[in-house]
């Protein structure tokens, strides 16, 4: 992408970001809420991730597990997962525990499109033309989650990823923000449970 499509993908995300705390900032509010009345422990989940060029920041969730479990832990295979919440397993399946990233967004820590940001110590597995997937900004939406979302492998993740660094562009973005919000609409787009993790280790159990 061009310094000027950077600019302008940069403008895109703070004007879409302002507008949609705008527009959500109370149904946020009520949701917040929600999740401090069913458990105990903070509404908003922080978690360190690796961002652009592997920088860490700390990336906001509503919080969909219960507040004493470990906060690296695997994610959730199911629904019925005895760490998630009712609310959490609500807002897990409606993606709506991503809203809070809206801040991240606007702090220019996150796009509203880019791979998604994961943790420090997967990066540091990652081969150098896997690294090139952090030469843009991560977002709440990217290219593997608008076409296969946890239904993909962590290998086939990556892929999409590096496919969508090789070819950034304002049009993509417009492309993966519709049909991802398509996706959360009509429920489709692969299951939001990771039942697949990654092919190499169920190579390494076989």
């Amino acid at each position: 992408m061009t310094a000027a499509g950077r600019a302008a993908k940069r403008g895109f995300d703070v004007l879409f970001s302002l507008l949609g705390l705008l527009v959500l900032g109370l149904p946020m509010l009520l949701v917040a809420a929600a999740v401090r009345l069913e458990s105990r422990g903070p509404a908003i989940f922080r978690q360190r991730r690796a961002g652009s060029a592997g920088r860490p920041f700390t990336l906001l969730k509503f919080r969909t597990m219960r507040a004493d479990v470990e906060a690296y832990g695997g994610s959730p295979r199911s629904g019925e997962d005895p760490r998630l919440t009712r609310v959490g397993r609500l807002l897990r399946e409606t993606s709506l525990d991503e809203l809070p990233q809206l801040l991240n967004v606007l702090a220019g820590q996150m796009s509203l499109v880019g791979p998604r940001p994961l943790y420090q110590r997967q990066a540091e597995l990652w081969d150098q033309r896997q690294r090139h997937r952090l030469d843009v900004t991560p977002g709440i939406s990217g290219y593997a989650q608008a076409y296969g979302r946890a239904s993909m492998t962590i290998e086939d993740k990556i892929e999409y990823d590096l496919y969508y660094v090789a070819n950034a562009s304002l049009l993509l973005d417009l492309t993966i923000l519709a049909r991802t919000f398509a996706n959360v609409l009509l429920r489709r787009g692969g299951d939001v449970y990771e039942v697949r993790y990654s092919r190499e280790k169920e190579r390494e159990t076989d």
